[in-house]
């Protein structure tokens, strides 16, 4: 279901719009704000949920490791995109799941009209980093 109306999203978001996503604001384009559902600290998976303003998205990005890694997105409110380089865009809903193994260059994020959130799921790993690439070009996003 899409939402453009904050109120009536955040009644939707069963976990939360949490607080404004400071810490990587550089690798998305608009606002998009976190929500830890486990503290990251002694925990073997970092679990977040991740809302997003509608239009928008993360920049293309690659999760590494050495063994294991990736990342796993359950979408909890509202409607979104996710793309693997090389495919066309899928859309997301609620009850949307993806699994993104390491290695694959990709991007999510919010369709530009509805607020999105997923939960984020860093699959446990070794050697673990994100490379962050270049931002999802805005005439082509502006075609979806």
């Amino acid at each position: 279901m899409k939402y453009m109306n904050k109120e009536t999203f955040d009644k939707a978001n069963m976990f939360g719009t949490g607080v404004p996503n400071e810490m990587y604001a550089e690798y998305f384009v608009g606002d998009s704000f976190l929500n830890l559902a486990i503290n990251p600290e002694g925990s073997p998976a970092f679990v977040a949920n991740v809302t997003f303003e509608p239009g928008c998205r993360n920049h293309w990005h690659i999760h590494h490791a050495a063994t294991g890694g990736g990342q796993l997105l359950i979408c909890t409110a509202g409607e979104g995109w996710y793309q693997t380089e090389g495919q066309d865009a899928v859309s997301l809903r609620e009850g949307s799941v993806v699994y993104i193994p390491t290695g694959v260059k990709h991007w999510h994020g919010a369709k530009a009209d509805s607020w999105f959130s997923h939960i984020s799921v860093e699959i446990p790993g070794t050697e673990t980093s994100n490379e962050w690439l270049e931002p999802v070009d805005d005439a082509y996003y502006n075609t979806l």
